[in-house]
């Protein structure tokens, strides 16, 4: 798939070449401030681009991710799993709350805008006849699977509804058809491409969350944000290769663990979506010099976010200040937050890494089962410094001041 380089990212590239190459290179690239825009400049690393990933730009075919974003919400149930409940009190599981939390968690540059169809949506067939279980895919050519169960919905809701007024659609089923989310979670989201399903309207049906069983734990809504967060180009960051190994990320981003208590997103995913201005983040380029940045805990508006130190054309570190908050409750060590970015590495194999500053500690929130702890005391603390041996590129964590914001000191990777 081929993507036209937008013109905001090949101004910023353009501005950042032309300081390099006036002289001494410089500790951090300013690029010009657009709010909401998408990323650009040298740190705005490209990837994969047909899927999901943590590629800076995200390509055509998705939802927006900033503004307003209209969500289609649609309710099913099934002859063998009638629904128990009206179609309004499973509406209100999942909102006003995922709203508020995308409101919150983006400084008020997303408004979510669930639009719901109160009535519940029967399909013809028991639920097994569909062979929805995790991995089920999309398959035009299936008589089962989710192309059958979207075609029926969209038969169904056709009449009623005109597909190009939604930016995503949530398929929600009644919680007691398939599995209970403690035993296998089938939540799945299809984005991006044309999937082989048209609507009435002429708009191929895409970029849909299907919301199953219910999570548990504080905070059970999450699972409609993180599955609508695919939709807006962010990828799995937990494994989905059945691996048996720690998680890559913990809860430091709803990407990974989405469960238990509230978890706000890492800042690269909050630039991606638009959530922040280009002023927000300090580039740190090859070549550079070492300098000295004042970051802004995440779950503050304003100031400086992250700071981004490319590691190659596909990789880069990147730090930010995390604290406690209303979307960050188990942060038990606030501090500066390390981690890596790699653009080339698929969804689900790990494409965001947090770098533990005390590995094998057993972590500092250990309160709740559905929290891997190992993670939680990840952040590095005042007199802290992080040295990546391939490339030499480092944060030193200098002070904590009175106003809660941290002072670090980055040296850019060698060239």
């Amino acid at each position: 798939m081929k993507h036209k380089v937008s013109a905001v990212l090949a101004a910023g590239a353009a501005t950042a070449a032309a300081a390099i190459a006036l002289g001494s290179p410089p500790s951090a690239v300013a690029i010009p401030s657009v709010p909401g825009a998408p990323p650009s400049g040298p740190c705005a690393l490209r990837g994969i681009s047909d899927d999901v990933a943590e590629s800076a730009e995200t390509p055509a075919g998705f939802s927006r991710s900033s503004g307003t974003v209209e969500a289609l919400t649609l309710f099913i149930d099934f002859p063998d799993a009638r629904a128990t409940m009206s179609p309004r009190d499973r509406f209100a599981e999942f909102f006003p709350a995922a709203t508020d939390y995308f409101r919150t968690s983006s400084y008020g540059r997303l408004t979510y805008r669930p639009r719901p169809l109160l009535r519940w949506i029967r399909m013809s067939r028991p639920l097994a006849a569909y062979g929805i279980q995790r991995g089920a895919g999309f398959d035009p050519a299936s008589d089962g699977g989710y192309h059958a169960l979207s075609r029926e919905v969209v038969r169904a809701v056709d009449p009623l509804v005109d597909f190009r007024d939604y930016d995503v659609i949530n398929i929600i089923a009644t919680p007691n058809a398939g599995p209970p989310a403690t035993r296998t979670v089938l939540s799945v989201t299809f984005s991006g491409g044309d999937m082989g399903l048209r609507t009435a309207d002429g708009v191929p049906f895409r970029n849909a969350s299907f919301i199953w069983s219910r999570q548990t734990g504080a905070s059970a809504f999450r699972v409609l944000n993180h599955e609508n967060a695919h939709s807006f180009g962010l990828p799995d960051l937990y494994f989905t290769d059945g691996r048996d190994a720690p998680p890559p990320a913990g809860h430091w981003d709803p990407m990974d663990e989405d469960w238990g208590p509230s978890n706000d997103f890492v800042g690269w995913h909050k630039w991606k979506l638009g959530w922040l201005s280009a002023d927000q983040v300090h580039c740190v380029p090859h070549r550079g010099t070492p300098g000295e940045h004042t970051l802004t805990p995440v779950s503050a508006r304003g100031g400086t976010k992250i700071v981004v130190i490319p590691t190659s054309p596909h990789t880069a570190l990147v730090a930010e200040a995390r604290t406690r908050g209303l979307l960050d409750p188990t942060v038990c060590r606030p501090g500066i937050l390390i981690y890596r970015v790699a653009t080339h590495v698929p969804s689900g194999r790990g494409p965001l890494r947090i770098v533990d500053a005390t590995p094998h500690s057993g972590g500092c929130y250990r309160d709740n089962k559905y929290v891997d702890p190992e993670l939680t005391d990840a952040t590095f603390r005042p007199g802290d410094t992080y040295t990546d041996r391939t490339t030499g590129a480092a944060v030193t964590v200098l002070t904590e001041n009175p106003d809660g914001t941290y002072r670090v000191r980055v040296t850019p990777a060698r060239a």
